[in-house]
């Protein structure tokens, strides 16, 4: 007989994370643990992190469903990913629960190279929005790191001002020296996205996330055919749980890249789909935390580090809170490495 517990747990910002969604200065995850009643010392540990005003999961009785899965784990234990379909973080969390428990209650959710210190993970460093002079700052801390790659947050200052942090940029380092990410959250509408993807070609930049909103399929469809950059899709992903929608999603939009985050698109399995999908088309893909804590951040880089994928992710090592949790990722310039022998 399975037993289930969960607590709440608010993250801090040590700085405000902006997008063009708004500023965030805290959020919250939920860690729940799993156990078999005849084992109680070995507890499988999950985390359902919310991102305010975005993950499906941020909505009027999340902590009721929370503690409904904790009570009816056992009925829950051989199809939650049927019944917690349109729940993807409380999903994911339960996903982890199990595959922790299954591995010993050790924190160790896949075993490769990585996790036995052998490996690492190259990941892009990111630029939070702020205000011009901050983001400067924030560049030179991740150049001054050793970072090959960056992303940047685009689409809440004045463009203008965006475009000439990412002018100075390209004027000192070449796109062979310094890959240019940028992420937009959807803040342009259809009519000034072709303008702003003309404008960040011509400064070499490697791709943009989600220009305009999700749900315009024929409009991002005629973006991507058009677009002189690539285009990744993120946001568009959520809320896309069956295969009929997601191969319709796909088959319409024809995407460069897609931007997997367990956290939104409902786990491991979940986003292995994605893959598999997205392959059949010659769409490639990058995964991506979605400010989990260091519990979920561990999880995610363990099965990233499975998957092989030779290009920058968006991982790091949770270092934008002021209260997260102990964890055994660190880095090494650009890269992410697992402290071997220890947990989570």
């Amino acid at each position: 007989m399975y037993q289930a517990s969960c607590h709440k747990y608010p993250l801090h910002f040590k700085e405000p994370g902006g997008t063009s969604r708004g500023v965030l200065q805290q959020k919250t995850s939920w860690f729940i643990e799993v156990w078999d009643s005849e084992r109680p010392e070995l507890k499988g540990l999950g985390e359902c992190s919310i991102l305010p005003n975005l993950s499906r999961d941020d909505r009027p009785g999340l902590e009721q469903k929370i503690q409904w899965c904790c009570t009816h784990i056992n009925e829950l234990a051989a199809n939650f990913h049927e019944e917690l379909e349109d729940w993807p973080a409380l999903r994911f969390a339960l996903e982890m629960a199990f595959r922790d428990l299954l591995q010993g209650g050790r924190k160790r959710w896949f075993e490769s190279p990585f996790t036995r210190g052998e490996g690492s993970i190259l990941i892009n460093g990111l630029i939070w929005m702020g205000e011009a002079p901050t983001m400067q700052r924030r560049i030179q801390e991740k150049l001054e790191a050793g970072f090959s790659c960056l992303k940047l947050k685009i689409g809440a200052l004045n463009f203008e001002e965006e475009l000439r942090l990412l002018r100075g940029l390209r004027r000192n380092f070449s796109a062979e020296r310094l890959e240019l990410r940028v992420d937009a959250n959807g803040a342009f509408s259809p009519e000034e996205a072709p303008g702003v993807l003309a404008q960040l070609a011509d400064l070499q930049i490697h791709s943009i996330e989600q220009p305009i909103a999700a749900g315009q399929w024929q409009e991002m469809a005629r973006l991507c055919e058009e677009s002189p950059l690539p285009i990744a899709l993120d946001e568009e992903l959520i809320g896309l749980h069956k295969e009929v929608l997601r191969l319709d999603m796909l088959n319409t939009i024809r995407p460069h890249f897609l931007i997997l985050k367990p956290s939104l698109t409902g786990g491991f399995a979940s986003s292995n789909h994605w893959i598999q999908l997205a392959r059949k088309m010659g769409s490639d893909y990058w995964v991506t935390s979605a400010l989990e804590s260091n519990v979920g951040l561990n999880a995610i880089a363990q099965w990233t580090a499975t998957l092989n994928n030779p290009l920058p992710q968006g991982l790091g090592t949770g270092q934008v809170f002021t209260n997260n949790v102990d964890s055994p990722l660190y880095l090494q310039g650009s890269r992410l490495y697992y402290e071997a022998g220890e947990g989570g």
